[in-house]
């Protein structure tokens, strides 16, 4: 049995004595889902912001020296690859879609689809977290030898 399947049957089993056993664990599946999604409405600011302020103070970065130039290039670059995956897995998939009459089926179906979500928001949250960094770097070197005269 997987891992998935056996999240599926424990949450059965948590709300056997509940009138509706799937209806109230697909609730826990979908807070679970809404919280991810908050949390990628977090990593979209944060990208947006960085992409914002390379709009006024790009230039001067990239003016500064080489590495800044380099570090604000893989920054941003990171930065934009994390939010195209972050929109491609935006794709909306309604955990009403998921059923077909067998509640284990459609809990682990909802919940593999959880998983495979979560797997690419780390991949995501990566990406973002190394952009930032690149990018955080070049504004360092900037702050250090600042636009040549």
């Amino acid at each position: 049995m997987s891992d998935v399947e056996s999240e599926a049957r424990h949450l059965l089993a948590c709300f056997a004595n509940a009138p509706d056993p799937l209806g109230r664990s697909m609730e826990r599946v979908s807070w679970q889902f809404g919280i991810m999604q908050s949390r990628s409405q977090l990593l979209l600011t944060l990208a947006t912001i960085t992409l914002t302020i390379t709009g006024f103070s790009g230039p001067k970065i990239a003016e500064s020296s080489p590495a800044a130039r380099w570090g604000l290039g893989l920054g941003l670059s990171l930065v934009l690859a994390s939010v195209l995956l972050l929109l491609a897995n935006l794709r909306i998939r309604w955990l009403s879609q998921f059923l077909t009459g067998d509640d284990l089926r459609d809990l682990t179906a909802m919940i593999h689809h959880r998983d495979e979500k979560t797997r690419w928001y780390r991949i995501q949250i990566c990406l973002l977290g190394t952009g930032l960094i690149a990018y955080v770097g070049a504004i360092v070197i900037y702050l250090l030898h600042g636009v040549p005269a």
